[in-house]
């Protein structure tokens, strides 16, 4: 039994090397495949023609080049059999995406939570929503292979557990077996469904749809809003912790005696970066617009708030750099919408404090999938799981 067991892996590992492969360097042959992944030929194209009807690839006609012999014929990742849904919940609400194997949004839906943010109420919220989305769908000419769930706070993905989400006042909620619970007898019933942080699932968004593989390690996406977190990707691994708590950089302290955080502690880089940060004590529920109105209306002391806030952004953005050395840093999150008043005086003490010691500062970027980060990471997490199969094979062996 083990043996076949190991075989099964074996090969799933090799379809999905050419899955991934592909993903990264699209229009190879099978020839290419077989040399680049060090494979037979016979063993390429058994497992091409299982992919291919299946719905991961395809291949294109050949362009006549006039040349004599036979032209060998490219493959590429099939953007429309196979979809994936994600779901974010946030502070701000729920939203859901299908996307292509490839990043693309095919649909979207969004609702607010309700008033008292009940958590239950949320996830059935959560379930209506991907439920509703995949009717949008080209269905049966599509079929959906995986569902993610980005949650705000520290959370064990082995087991589908939130251990918190200090910004909505949830803790030890069982998130994943309730939305599965929620998804029974429906046409999402068994459908492999993944559960993570939503900095870590836009990390994930940001590797698995963006510039190609290994074009930044480490990876770290740096979540800005309400709450500050961050997902880190190191060697095309999520960096998750021994509890599921990594990435909780908005609990980092940069002052000490500094404001209030919602964690308890003072100083924390959520208290001195996140929207509390830029507003008047109790009107931070008003969040991005709010802080946008009174900067539109020059309200006294609230430009100097946001360059502030955007100073130990920059100081974050220091230390994570001399902490994790990353090939990139990737900000996301509504606070980015605020641009030059607040990215411009982080640049500034970024770029003064890597003077100072000599060095050079981190790459910074923005996302490109702006609002659709958390969603469409979500969406990434699944593909990122279904298609490292020895991945999943250690988190298995690591929960027997």
């Amino acid at each position: 039994m083990q043996l076949i067991a190991d075989q099964h892996l074996l090969k799933d590992l090799n379809r999905m090397a050419i899955v991934r492969h592909l993903s990264a360097w699209p229009g190879q042959s099978r020839a290419a495949l077989a040399e680049a992944l060090q494979l037979t030929k016979s063993t390429v194209s058994a497992l091409v023609k299982e992919l291919i009807h299946e719905g991961w690839l395809l291949e294109r006609e050949v362009v006549a080049t006039g040349e004599l012999g036979r032209r060998p014929t490219p493959l590429f990742i099939d953007p429309g059999r196979l979809v994936l849904l994600g779901a974010e919940l946030g502070v701000d609400g729920v939203q859901v995406v299908a996307t292509s194997l490839a990043g693309d949004v095919l649909a979207r839906a969004r609702s607010p939570l309700d008033a008292g943010r009940d958590a239950h109420l949320a996830l059935v919220r959560a379930a209506k929503l991907l439920l509703q989305v995949h009717t949008r769908l080209d269905t049966p000419a599509q079929r959906v292979i995986g569902v993610g769930l980005g949650l705000p706070g520290g959370v064990d993905e082995q087991h589908g557990h939130l251990h918190f989400a200090h910004n909505l006042g949830w803790r030890d909620l069982p998130a994943g077996k309730l939305l599965a619970e929620h998804l029974r007898a429906t046409a999402l019933h068994g459908v492999p469904l993944f559960v993570q942080n939503d900095a870590d699932v836009a990390a994930l968004g940001e590797l698995e749809f963006g510039a190609g593989e290994g074009a930044a390690d480490p990876l770290i996406y740096l979540s800005l809003g309400l709450g500050v977190g961050a997902g880190i990707v190191v060697d095309d691994r999520l960096l998750t912790g021994a509890h599921g708590l990594a990435g909780e950089v908005g609990h980092m302290v940069l002052e000490i005696d500094g404001p209030r955080c919602s964690c308890g502690r003072r100083g924390c880089a959520e208290a001195m970066i996140g929207f509390r940060a830029m507003l008047p004590a109790g009107e931070e529920a008003g969040g991005i617009d709010e802080i946008q109105r009174r900067l539109q209306a020059r309200q006294r002391g609230c430009a100097e708030a946001v360059a502030s806030a955007g100073n130990y952004l920059g100081m974050l953005l220091g230390n994570l750099g001399a902490a994790y050395d990353p090939g990139r840093i990737v900000l996301g999150g509504a606070a980015v919408e605020l641009g030059a008043p607040f990215l411009e005086a982080a640049f500034r003490t970024l770029e003064g404090s890597a003077a100072a010691a000599g060095v050079l500062p981190p790459t910074v970027t923005v996302s490109r999938f702006g609002a659709d980060a958390v969603a469409v990471g979500a969406a990434a997490l699944a593909r990122y799981r279904l298609t490292r199969p020895l991945i999943a094979a250690g988190r298995l062996a690591a929960a027997a």
